[in-house]
């Protein structure tokens, strides 16, 4: 008898023993899968339990919750929710998705991050409300409503950051949507007001700021191509090209124009300082022969491109890809064939340029802060890497004051401030409007600003619009915005 008890003990043991660990696995290694499974509506339900937290951009409350009288307890609402769509984005129980912050910082906002343990430890103990933690922006609410109203009626988008530590300022685009709508507990509306996004064929749900269908860069990726002469030693402003008026591209039969049809200014040869000051295609064709399509790509890859991001908004890859022939070669100097860039792209090569050559990695959350006001987390700024040497980004810095100053880009001269920039005019298919650039910084001296633009579409007027009337006014003035402050 004694020998069957001691069996089953054995055996209970033994139970008690996998009971124990079946429901350590999922109470602690399976939880966070378990949680985030779309298929957990206890999960679901008890995330909109808890108050999310508040999304700041200078002060301003940008994405907030309010009581909700249904099943979730809270629902999230938008102020200025076009404006804001492409950075706070959408968290929605119907559709059960998020978009935006709401994705991206999901975990501080829902009060679940591992930096919210103690916090959450305290509630529990405290007999306090769960409460999720508030998460402040380097975004600025007037550069960024700046941006939005320029680019009012037109397909494009504005970036500007602090060159110096990567700061995201503005983070604008257009066609944008009312957030709100999706943010709605009503399955039939939300569905509904969702379907017509997706179905609008202007993709208001692209944030074309980091995403979307990228678009070539065109001739603001000159600033790359001069940045790897420069950097092979073997080129200077004065250095000298052949000055026709058309090109033919190597082993076809297709020939490059200047974008006037002309030659690049007077006489039989051009300098690489007046190619980039005209923005002309014929030497910078030339130039990326050249160099090659492995020291352009190395060059861009410095700047960032061929490389993904989190600003912690999830940023596509900006592309110079492997296996150029020579005819793609040369385009790609244009800033064309498949070479494709996010306008956050562009923005860290100019301010990779205004920055001494360093380029940092980009970013837009300032601050993670609990509801007693206690700061979680505070990212840092950090580099991503040295693109150039400052000799070398003084160099094409005065190349591109000369650029706004008595060249393509004067649509983004301000009285009295040394403005530097570069314009970009991308092709399509024959007929198609023009994609439209502009990149630049201010003061050129002392740089407090970086600010990419991209209007697709030819700002509305086709293949009449051009980068220096349409693109760089809007730069000019989201870059007033931040220096008059």
């Amino acid at each position: 008898m004694t020998k069957q008890l001691r069996r089953l003990s054995v055996v209970v043991l033994l139970m008690f023993i996998s009971l124990f660990a079946a429901t350590s696995w999922i109470q602690v290694a399976i939880a966070p899968e378990l949680a985030e499974n779309p298929e957990n509506r206890r999960s679901l339900y008890d995330s909109y339990e808890v108050q999310r937290g508040t999304i700041f951009a200078g002060g301003t409350a940008i994405a907030s919750s309010v009581p909700s009288d249904d099943v979730y307890s809270w629902s999230r609402t938008y102020p200025d929710a076009e404006m804001w769509a492409p950075v706070t984005g959408f968290i929605n129980p119907v559709l059960r998705s998020s978009t935006g912050l709401e994705q991206a910082m999901s975990a501080a906002l829902a009060g679940t991050g591992s930096q919210q343990f103690l916090t959450r430890v305290e509630q529990i103990i405290s007999g306090a409300p769960a409460r999720g933690s508030n998460v402040l922006l380097s975004l600025d609410p007037d550069v960024q409503k700046v941006a939005f109203d320029a680019l009012s009626g037109m397909e494009g988008a504005v970036v500007a950051i602090q060159p110096d530590s990567g700061r995201i300022l503005a983070l604008a685009t257009s066609p944008s949507y009312d957030t709100n709508l999706l943010a709605s507990h009503n399955s039939s509306q939300v569905n509904a007001a969702y379907q017509e996004l997706v179905d609008d064929p202007l993709d208001p749900l692209f944030n074309r700021a980091i995403a979307g269908d990228l678009d070539p860069p065109g001739s603001t990726f000159k600033l790359v191509v001069t940045a790897a002469a420069l950097a092979s030693g073997e080129y200077t402003p004065e250095s000298t090209f052949d000055n026709p008026a058309q090109f033919r591209l190597p082993g076809t039969d297709n020939m490059l124009h200047n974008f006037d049809r002309g030659t690049c200014g007077p006489g039989e040869q051009t300098t690489l300082e007046t190619a980039l000051r005209l923005s002309c295609n014929i030497p910078f064709a030339m130039l990326a022969l050249e160099l090659g399509d492995d020291a352009i790509r190395e060059q861009a890859e410095k700047f960032g491109f061929n490389s993904g991001f989190e600003v912690p908004l999830s940023v596509t890859a900006s592309k110079y890809p492997e296996g150029f022939d020579e005819p793609q070669t040369a385009l790609s100097g244009l800033g064309q064939s498949d070479v494709q860039a996010t306008p956050l792209q562009i923005a860290m090569v100019a301010a990779g340029i205004a920055n001494d050559g360093v380029v940092m990695n980009p970013r837009m959350v300032d601050r993670v802060v609990a509801s007693d006001l206690t700061v979680q987390d505070e990212p840092a700024d950090s580099e991503y890497g040295t693109a150039m040497t400052p000799e070398d980004a003084e160099t094409l810095t005065q190349l591109m004051v000369a650029n706004v100053e008595n060249g393509a880009a004067s649509g983004a001269r301000i009285d009295g401030v040394d403005v530097a920039g570069k314009t970009g005019t991308a092709e399509h298919n024959p007929g198609d409007p023009f994609t439209l650039w502009f990149t630049g910084f201010a003061p050129a001296d002392n740089p407090e600003v970086v600010v990419a633009v991209m209007v697709q579409n030819g700002g509305g007027l086709g293949q009449e619009g051009t980068s220096s009337g349409i693109a760089a006014p809007i730069a000019k003035r989201v870059i007033e915005a931040v220096l008059s402050e």
